[in-house]
């Protein structure tokens, strides 16, 4: 059977269209995306940069590990307050392969962990890492970790109930060197990403306490550009993120 010429050629315009019409949309999504991460930065008053290549890869493990490093998008980075005192905080869009594959909110101890803890979801595959044993199910979720013996030494009834608060839309959140982690969605919205920021820095709360006597050096290793005044700060915990219509 010949198929005429003219509907070949009806089909690869169709096809074009469409391709055009997608990429299109994806370009307006990350534009759109783009601006609102720069508003919240800018309420914060914190630092906006559209692409990192080097911050990814301070980590190695829990959304990281399937996926490689890749690019950090549509980057905020500052400082924020917590229970127990100001922390460094990122959030940004983790790039591999040309797609958004999660959004990252990174929250920073005041010293580096010896064990990592990936706090994953059941309904996610195991992940593959070499290094990892179970250690066991931690609320709902469930622990992969490097060192068993500390890692259960981390699991308070208060760890417990702080992971369970961070959501069902978060795949991982885990603890690595000096940084606490979560992987929300692509979809997350800045209001999402303020109620993730709260609850992961009570995670490092959690796991790295209050010590009076190390946060004058842990205060002075952030950034001149990242971290705020006290008064700046203080004002941001009672600001609310309104996305603009």
């Amino acid at each position: 059977m010949n198929v005429p010429t003219w509907v070949w050629f009806t089909v690869a315009v169709l096809f074009a269209v469409g391709g055009f019409v997608l990429l299109a949309a994806d370009r307006a999504q990350r534009t759109a995306r783009n601006r609102e991460r720069r508003r919240w930065a800018a309420l914060r008053g914190w630092q906006f940069a559209e692409v990192d290549q080097v911050l990814p890869t301070r980590w190695e493990h829990g959304a990281l590990a399937p996926h490689g490093s890749g690019l950090a998008k549509d980057v905020v980075a500052g400082s924020t307050f917590t229970a127990d005192g100001r922390r460094q905080v990122y959030v940004f869009d983790h790039e591999t392969g040309g797609k958004i594959s999660s959004v990252l909110i990174a929250v920073r101890c005041r010293r580096k962990h010896d064990v990592v803890v990936e706090l994953w979801l059941p309904s996610v595959p195991v992940p593959q890492e070499s290094g990892l044993d179970l250690l066991g199910p931690v609320g709902s979720r469930y622990a992969f970790v490097t060192n068993l013996n500390a890692a259960r030494a981390l699991m308070t009834p208060d760890l417990v109930e702080a992971a369970e608060e961070i959501g069902e839309d978060v795949v991982v959140v885990w603890l690595e060197n000096e940084w606490v982690v979560a992987a929300a969605p692509p979809s997350a919205t800045p209001a999402r990403l303020e109620q993730l920021l709260r609850d992961v820095g009570e995670i490092a709360d959690l796991v790295d306490p209050f010590d009076p006597d190390a946060e004058d050096a842990d205060v002075t290793e952030l950034p001149a550009l990242e971290a705020a005044s006290d008064a700046q700060d203080e004002q941001e915990q009672n600001e609310i993120y309104r996305p603009s219509n």
